[in-house]
C-alpha cells in the first residue's frame, strides 16, 4: 500500500470516528478551561499540581490553566469578569455576594469538609479552647472576624470579653508574646512557629460551633448550564489527583520543590506537614469535594446565626453524583 492511500486510510478512519464520536483522546481537540486558585501554590492545591502533571485533565479533554491566587486575588471577582471558569472560596463570601449583590453562583463541591481555620496558639501558653480566649488578644485577619464572633457567640462569649486585633498571616508576634493567639490554617502556620523554635498548639473553629467548608468549588450559573460536562470532567480528574496525592501524603511535596512551589520561600518540609495536616480535613465518605446533605445543613445553619442567610438552593450536589 502506497503512503499516499495509507494517509488517506488513516483520514478515513478519523473521519469516521469523528462521526461516531470515538475519536481517541490525542486525536480530539482539548476544551481550554481556567481555574482561579484561592491562594499561592502550596500543598493546599496539591491534587490539581498532581493531576496537571500526570495529565488527568488532558486525558478528560480539558486544556487546564492553573491560576495562582494570592493576597491581591478576589477569586468570585475572577468568574464574574470571565478571567476563569472556576474557583475555589469560601461560603459565607460567596452566598453573601449571592445574597446581598445578586451574584450568579452556585456551589458544585468542598475542597475541605472541615475548615482549617483555626486558633493558634503557642504550648507553653496554650489556648485549648474558646474560653481561654476571655481577656486575651487575638489576633485575626479581617476576612475572618465574622467567623470568629460567630464562634464566640456559639460557645456564650460576649466578642467584647475578647481583644481582637488585626492579623497579617505572619506569627511573628504570637512568637515574640505580643499576642496571645491568632487566626489563621492549622495545617500550615504551627510548622512556621516550630521553624522558630516554639511549639504551637492549635483548635478549630469548625469543632466549636463554626460548622462551614472552605475551598468551596465555585462556579456560575450560566456556566453551570452551558458547561456540566466539561465541570465534571474537571471534578473527576482533581478528585484522582487528590486520592493520589493522599495515598503517601509525604512522597510528593519533593517533587515540586523546584517546580509548583518554586520561588515561594517556604520549606519543603512544610509543605509536607501541610499536605500530611490537611488529608484528615478533606477526606469524607462520598469523597473528596462531596458535600453531605448532613454537612450542607451544618453551613446553612452557621451561616444564618452569623446573618448570611444561606439556603439548600445556594448548594448543588447534582454533579458529584456524576464523577
Amino acid at each position: 500500500m502506497s503512503l499516499a492511500l495509507d494517509r488517506r486510510l488513516f483520514l478515513g478512519l478519523l473521519g469516521a470516528g469523528a462521526a461516531s464520536g470515538l475519536l481517541p483522546a490525542w486525536a480530539r481537540a482539548a476544551t481550554p478551561f481556567n481555574f482561579q486558585a484561592s491562594w499561592i501554590n502550596d500543598a493546599e492545591f496539591m491534587g490539581y499540581f498532581l493531576a496537571l502533571d500526570k495529565g488527568y485533565y488532558a486525558d478528560e479533554g480539558l486544556e487546564l490553566t492553573y491560576q495562582s491566587g494570592g493576597p491581591d486575588v478576589i477569586p468570585e471577582s475572577t468568574l464574574i469578569t470571565a478571567r476563569a471558569d472556576l474557583t475555589l472560596t469560601t461560603p459565607d463570601t460567596t452566598i453573601k455576594a449571592i445574597t446581598e449583590q445578586g451574584a450568579p453562583f452556585r456551589i458544585i463541591g468542598a475542597q475541605y469538609q472541615k475548615n482549617p481555620i483555626g486558633v493558634v496558639s503557642l504550648a507553653k501558653t496554650p489556648i485549648n479552647e474558646p474560653r481561654d480566649l476571655i481577656g486575651k488578644t487575638l489576633a485575626v485577619p479581617p476576612v475572618n472576624v465574622i467567623s470568629v464572633e460567630a464562634m464566640l457567640a456559639a460557645n456564650g462569649i460576649d466578642k467584647a470579653q475578647v481583644n481582637i486585633v488585626p492579623y497579617a498571616y505572619d506569627p511573628t508576634p504570637l512568637i515574640q508574646g505580643e499576642i496571645d493567639a491568632s487566626v489563621d490554617f492549622t495545617t500550615n502556620v504551627p510548622y512556621t512557629i516550630e521553624l522558630a523554635g516554639e511549639e504551637a498548639t492549635s483548635f478549630l473553629l469548625y469543632d466549636y460551633g463554626y460548622t462551614v467548608f472552605n475551598d468551596t468549588v465555585v462556579v456560575t450559573e450560566d456556566t453551570l448550564a452551558s458547561r456540566r460536562d466539561d465541570l465534571v470532567k474537571f471534578l473527576r480528574a482533581s478528585r484522582k489527583g487528590w486520592n493520589e496525592n493522599f495515598a503517601d501524603p509525604a512522597a510528593l511535596p519533593p517533587a515540586y520543590a523546584d517546580t509548583w512551589f518554586k520561588g515561594t520561600g517556604r520549606a519543603v518540609e512544610n509543605e509536607v506537614y501541610f499536605n500530611t495536616a490537611q488529608q484528615p480535613l478533606m477526606e469524607a465518605e462520598g469523597g473528596i469535594f462531596s458535600m453531605s446533605e448532613e454537612a450542607i445543613a451544618a453551613n446553612i445553619e452557621a451561616l444564618n446565626a452569623v446573618g448570611i442567610k444561606a439556603t439548600r438552593d445556594h448548594f448543588d450536589t447534582t454533579l458529584l453524583d456524576e464523577i
